[in-house]
């Protein structure tokens, strides 16, 4: 890690109090939501750095991946990795697989992991610390998916790599650990959109439901303008004009908004899917589009479980090095997709 990240962690371990005063003095409060003091503090000295939307998609790639490894947990030590290809429909699809430690010869539940980034950024990296929180936590095998990002290749290419690693996992997971029964999605935000599309799509193919999927802070619709979208529009780390670079990025006509390969939100076939633990943040975009998609899911009579983290913002998943309170989200989420393999 380099100084500033040493600097910022240091930072970050001084009492509430004395951050809530570097950060204004006042808790930042939107929608009956009271910020968590660490991730005001980070809020603020976000807001002094050049807006995301500004840069090309490299440098947005960079300056991400930068950002999150000041804020990253350490990964969990009991959890094995090894590095491969798989198939992808553009060719060798880079894959990051994840073992609980004496594995040995048993197979274990799988999960398919999709990583944040707006379809854009992001990469094997991102969530690296998640991927072995819910390896150990689970007692599962992970596949985390280096999806291809836009505009190098816009929609629908990342959600047929998504689609392709998820099926196969189910064909030929046992040769990584997995129990091909027991097949879970995850993902946070655009990974959580693919793995909720996923889901609408095994449906649709008639192929094997997800034994469960996990969508934390996901984007279920891309045309939404109300609500959260408007009252945190300016938010810490993810505002309404990055969120309007990301889809003009990945999508090649305004009409794809409303596909349900990207929109999943907008479908009205949702009985029968997988369960589903859908998990927002009080200071994200994303907010009530992950909340109303919960609430379709539970009236479509889906096994459903909703958490809104009021304190947190987007991408809690890879603060954990810095919030506590963003680590403990982490290991609960974990431990609630446990409970469905």
């Amino acid at each position: 890690m380099n100084l500033q990240g040493l600097i910022v962690r240091g930072l970050m371990k001084l009492p509430e109090g004395v951050l809530l005063k570097m950060a204004g003095g006042e808790p930042k409060e939107i929608d009956g939501n009271v910020m968590d003091p660490r991730v005001q503090f980070l809020a603020v000295q976000g807001a002094k750095q050049p807006s995301m939307a500004k840069m090309t998609p490299q440098e947005a790639r960079e300056t991400s991946a930068a950002g999150l490894a000041m804020l990253n947990d350490a990964p969990r030590r009991g959890v094995s990795i090894l590095n491969r290809t798989i198939p992808g429909p553009g060719g060798e699809l880079p894959v990051r697989i994840y073992q609980p430690a004496h594995q040995g010869a048993k197979k274990l539940p799988g999960i398919v992991f999709l990583h944040m980034g707006g379809w854009v950024i992001g990469d094997l990296e991102t969530c690296h610390p998640f991927c072995t929180v819910l390896a150990e936590e689970c007692g599962a095998v992970v596949m985390s998916v280096d999806y291809r990002l836009a505009p190098e290749h816009p929609f629908p290419a990342s959600i047929d790599d998504a689609i392709a690693a998820y099926e196969w996992a189910v064909a030929h997971g046992s040769e990584i650990g997995m129990d091909t029964g027991r097949i879970a999605v995850a993902g946070d935000s655009a990974g959580g959109n693919m793995s909720a599309v996923i889901c609408q799509e095994m449906k649709r193919k008639g192929g094997q439901q997800p034994a469960a999927q996990l969508l934390v802070y996901p984007s279920t619709d891309p045309s939404d303008e109300t609500g959260s979208m408007q009252s945190c529009a300016e938010c810490y780390p993810l505002t309404k004009e990055i969120m309007d670079y990301f889809v003009a990025n990945v999508m090649t006509d305004p009409a794809q908004k409303r596909d349900p390969r990207i929109a999943p939100g907008l479908s009205d076939d949702l009985a029968g899917l997988a369960p589903a633990i859908v998990a927002t943040a009080g200071f994200d975009p994303l907010r009530d589009q992950g909340e109303v998609y919960a609430n379709k899911l539970k009236a479509a009579g889906v096994d459903t479980l909703y958490r809104c983290y009021t304190g947190l913002a987007h991408a809690f998943a890879a603060m954990g090095g810095a919030v506590p309170e963003a680590r403990r989200a982490c290991v609960e989420l974990a431990r609630d997709l446990k409970r469905h393999l």
